[in-house]
């Protein structure tokens, strides 16, 4: 299991520009809030694990009780694994808002694999799929493909949760070879449940996603 950050990777609650719940479900809830610069959270803790994927750079500064200070600094589009931690107060020190999504897991892991099926998109299509990390709960893949490419027929057998890292314009066919045109705006988060389709970017630009697969 590769873990990518420890508990210190948190959510903002209390302050943002903009704070929406895209999704809230029986295994997941999604919270996408902007955040304010130089505005500190008040004192709380995480009660689930999270991933959080960070939408742009920043940077910020955890004080937890009774600890050492941390900062974190993210790039762009980066997946973090986040344990359930303990009391802290949060500041992001970098000079601009930041827009993170946090999926709250609210279900332990159930038991079920995530590359079981052979069209498995990561064994099949190594070109476009990679394995950011993994562990007992999730199967976090990044997804890109360059301007025109096309995917493979293969599987999705959990219940997963999509983020937009940029602007998405594809079809999409499925098993049955009904084409779905679909179209998503870069931070957009949707909901998938198992299928099997194939992909192709419609787009002259590349596209990249980040999938959290839901064991």
């Amino acid at each position: 299991m590769k873990i990518l950050i420890s508990a210190l990777a948190v959510m903002l609650p209390m302050f943002g520009q903009d704070r929406s719940t895209p999704i809230d479900n029986e295994q997941v809830k999604v919270l996408k809030v902007t955040q304010d610069p130089h505005l500190k959270t008040k004192l709380h803790k995480h009660d689930v694990n999270r991933v959080m994927i960070y939408l742009n750079q920043g940077k910020q500064t955890i004080a937890y009780e009774g600890a050492k200070t941390v900062i974190l600094d993210w790039k762009p589009g980066q997946a973090l694994w986040s344990p359930a931690g303990g009391m802290h107060i949060a500041e992001i020190t970098s000079n601009g808002a930041v827009t993170i999504v946090e999926i709250e897991l609210k279900k332990p892991g159930g038991g079920h694999s995530a590359n079981a099926s052979p069209l498995d998109p990561v064994k099949i299509d190594k070109k476009h799929y990679k394995v950011e990390f993994e562990n007992e709960q999730v199967r976090v893949v990044r997804a890109k493909f360059g301007a025109k490419e096309i995917a493979p027929m293969h599987e999705h057998l959990l219940n997963r949760v999509v983020t937009y890292i940029t602007d998405q314009d594809m079809n999409v066919t499925s098993a049955d070879g009904k084409v779905e045109h679909v179209q998503h705006k870069a931070g957009d988060v949707s909901w998938g449940m198992p299928n099997k389709h194939k992909e192709e970017n419609l787009s002259s630009k590349p596209i990249e996603v980040l999938v959290v697969e839901l064991k």
